[in-house]
């Protein structure tokens, strides 16, 4: 059975960084195309970033980011992360990894397959 699992969710300071993991199990990341969501306290999931199979193609959504984001990941661990930093309140969040059908983003919330369980993110001083 294939799962994801997220970590790296913790109560930040503003300003502060984090960052966030995602790896599976059952089956490899590595031949498919990763998405970073969240879903802030009272609002609809948004996504965040896409990191394509070879990493050759890195998406952001910028009015998310902000240039703050950094996604990456490592195959060769079957690891995707999601750096943050300059962390504020609004990004307090459940932030979720998923996983596309394919190796590419596409669109980010097209052909989903999978959702990890979510690590919760929280800004405040």
């Amino acid at each position: 059975q294939f799962q994801l699992v997220e970590s790296g969710g913790a109560l930040e300071q503003p300003g502060g960084s984090a960052r966030l993991s995602c790896t599976s199990s059952g089956r490899p990341l590595a031949p498919y195309a990763v998405v970073w969501f969240r879903q802030a306290p009272g609002k609809r999931r948004v996504a965040v970033s896409c990191i394509s199979d070879s990493s050759l193609t890195k998406k952001y959504v910028d009015s998310v980011v902000k240039g703050r984001f950094t996604i990456s990941r490592d195959n060769a661990k079957n690891m995707v992360y999601l750096q943050m930093d300059s962390l504020n309140p609004e990004d307090t969040a459940v932030y979720y990894c998923a996983k596309k059908k394919y190796s590419m983003c596409g669109p980010y919330d097209f052909e989903i397959e999978t959702w990890g369980q979510g690590t919760q993110v929280t800004v405040s001083s």
